[in-house]
């Protein structure tokens, strides 16, 4: 990689375009890295609870946001067993052997690899998958260590990236499969000639649903997240009410839970009976919203909901739906056991209640998807993207615009794409996503446990290879889904690990060439005294990656204006490896001396930078500045693929895309439009 001769590179903006933790670009800096920590040690982080009126709040809340996959599950989960591609016949053997398996699939999956495990391994008290990829992140020279760690982060890079396709999917089969319950209420509307099939409305239904729920994103969720909580205890408390109905009427569903029915579910059916597990997985596909929700409520409160409400309610709707296969069969028509368990003047009410409860469900994955985007953006693995905060209260309250339009589209062209297969075709694309995830959640638990706890690999591969069995066991089940709509996550996963790895290593590449054109501060100092330079009245704040030298904006701008501001302010955003950093430990001020400062900002990774509001706390630490009077100095640059990089052509002509695409550091940073003053550059990858 070479400078173009035209111009000398600009890197006040840095040409890397992100806020990792160098700034504007570069490795996370070594000392802030984060720690896990098991749940007895872990430092507070999610919603304080000080007493049990609290906690029963914060659960309520996190009924709305933790629950709504896994909870709106019976609506498709018990009916794809016996109704997909690979569902069974329904007779009582494989009524009780489905039932077994969901039971027995909610227990080890939820409560006992996410409730009792995996929920401990905590980044500062916020879980999920970038969470544990901010500390097992590579750092320093790339040794033999550093390699086997950085093939964990692309392992986890590719989860992370399968959430997105699952992200898409959840939202239009939920919808979907709540819109459906119009058919069990009335087939057809009208009479005679005038008589419509209500199955030929519930694809315009479902998309019609999905497009206002999309626009009503840029509002937030504020204004309607209060009534989250209690849609879904109305929901809980409703299927919960009618799966007992059912099983008052045929109590010996319940010895379902014996396991003995399941190995004589796989013994009879063989591979067939494997192959069913990819139905029986859409129990437990909201399982990893447990964990990467962690940080928002706390893991008292969503360990409250789930053994007081959630799971309760979950296992006897689906026994209930079992009861009533036993009683009726398949039967003829629309075949919904959800519905069908409801007594008929209830059924329009509880087609309410269920749309309701999956619009709160698609609400939760996207949200989920712009917290997501912006820790990857944090983190240094995604291109800058607009961050508009919603609530002036609930800092994790975000809307990403590009995310948001993105997933709209692809919700609407799954809407299209499956409008004659309904909530089953998509259910054929669902699981591969979410199981992947789950499995490479599995390993990067196990080597936190090894590391951060202590523990032997002996006991760590009893334990994950366990949680292995089963992860992998679903996931082999929806191997066989691909060439029938698993391949939509997997080729949205595959685009967004390409985007992911090129951005990052286009900015290591551009980083490495900042950090080569730079100056030692102390040599840059001292000439700029022995030369001696005009100054002027007013602040200048140059933005640079790297503290320990001089930016290559700051030589542009004195090697082409002769002059300098009185104060010059070197300023560098970190982003931790931590959630957060609290405002009192935000900013640093160093004076350097002849007038400059350099200013260190900290960020965490779910925390958006502002450096008019870091350049406003330094007045504490004596940096005073008037904010009429200061300039801010960024570079802008113009990549060309033509240089001598090790990146590919094609990964460089994505990355000089990406970069053009990028939010600019104006509107990233909060930094008044007119205070700025832009330095072009070309610079050859």
């Amino acid at each position: 990689m070479q400078e173009s001769p035209s111009s000398l590179p600009a890197s006040g903006r840095s040409p890397t375009g992100n806020p990792s933790s160098r700034s504007l670009g570069g490795a996370p800096s070594p000392s802030t890295s984060g720690s896990f920590q098991p749940q007895a040690h872990a430092p507070s982080h999610g919603p304080k609870i000080e007493n049990t009126r609290d906690l029963i709040k914060v659960s309520l809340a996190a009924l709305g946001v933790v629950y709504g996959d896994i909870g709106t599950s019976p609506l498709y989960a018990f009916k794809e067993c016996f109704s997909g591609e690979h569902g069974v016949p329904v007779d009582n053997a494989n009524v009780f052997g489905i039932l077994s398996l969901i039971f027995w699939s909610l227990t080890l999956v939820v409560v006992f690899k996410y409730m009792t495990y995996i929920m401990r391994a905590d980044n500062h008290g916020e879980g999920g998958i970038l969470s544990l990829l901010a500390v097992l992140a590579p750092r320093g020279n790339v040794d033999k260590r550093a390699v086997g760690r950085l093939s964990l982060v692309m392992l986890g890079l590719f989860g992370a990236a399968l959430l997105y396709g699952d992200g898409i999917i959840t939202p239009v089969i939920s919808v979907y499969s709540a819109v459906e319950g119009v058919q069990v209420y009335a087939p057809t509307l009208g009479h005679g000639s005038w008589a419509v099939s209500t199955a030929s409305l519930v694809p315009p239904l479902t998309a019609s649903i999905l497009v206002v729920l999309f626009f009503m994103q840029k509002r937030g969720t504020a204004g309607v997240g209060a009534l989250f909580g209690p849609v879904m205890l109305v929901w809980f408390i409703s299927i919960a009410l009618f799966g007992i109905i059912g099983i008052f009427k045929n109590p010996y569903i319940l010895s379902a839970v014996n396991p003995v029915h399941a190995i004589r579910f796989f013994a009879h059916h063989k591979l067939h009976g494997f192959l069913a597990l990819g139905a029986v997985v859409l129990c437990v596909t909201g399982g990893e919203a447990l964990y990467a929700d962690m940080g928002h409520f706390g893991q008292r409160s969503i360990r409250l909901a789930w053994y007081s409400l959630v799971f309760p309610a979950l296992l006897l709707n689906y026994f209930g739906q079992g009861a009533y296969l036993l009683a009726h069969g398949k039967g003829s028509g629309m075949f919904n056991p959800f519905f069908q368990i409801v007594p008929s003047i209830l059924r329009a009410p509880m087609v309410l209640v269920a749309t309701m409860a999956t619009i709160v469900a698609s609400q939760a994955l996207i949200s989920g998807g712009f917290s997501l985007t912006r820790q990857a953006v944090q983190l240094g693995y995604w291109p800058r993207v607009a961050i508009v905060h919603t609530s002036g209260d609930a800092e994790g309250q975000i809307y990403v615009p590009e995310i948001n339009w993105a997933m709209m589209v692809g919700c609407l062209a799954l809407v299209l794409a499956f409008r004659k297969e309904g909530s089953g075709g998509l259910a054929a694309a669902y699981g591969i996503a979410v199981t992947g995830t789950m499995a490479i959640t599995s390993i990067l638990f196990g080597v936190v446990a090894h590391e951060r706890w202590g523990w032997s690999w002996f006991k760590i591969s009893g334990l994950v290879g366990l949680f292995l069995l089963i992860d992998l066991s679903f996931f082999g089940a929806n191997v066989a889904k691909i060439a029938d709509g698993g391949w939509i996550p997997l080729v949205v996963a595959v685009g967004i690990f390409i985007i992911m790895t090129t951005w990052k290593a286009g900015r290591a590449a551009l980083e490495q060439f900042v950090q080569s054109a730079s100056l030692p501060m102390d040599l840059f100092l001292g000439d700029l005294q022995e030369r001696g330079m005009p100054r002027v009245k007013g602040t200048a704040v140059f933005m640079t990656g790297n503290p320990e030298g001089a930016p290559v904006v700051l030589l542009h701008h004195i090697k082409h204006n002769k002059a300098l501001h009185e104060q010059v302010v070197l300023l560098s955003v970190l982003t931790d490896r931590v959630p957060e950093v609290p405002p009192s430990r935000r900013v640093s001020v160093k004076e350097l001396g002849q007038g400059f400062f350099q200013v260190i900002a900290h960020y965490g990774f779910m925390q958006s930078p502002n450096v008019p509001d870091v350049i406003r706390r330094c007045k504490d630490a004596g940096l005073k500045t008037a904010e009429g009077d200061i300039s801010y100095f960024l570079g802008r640059e113009t990549l060309l693929t033509t240089g001598k990089s090790g990146l590919a052509r094609w990964r460089k002509t994505l990355f000089g895309y990406l970069s053009r695409n990028a939010r600019t550091a104006t509107s990233f940073f909060g930094i008044p439009p007119n205070r700025v003053v832009e330095m072009g550059a070309q610079i050859e990858l």
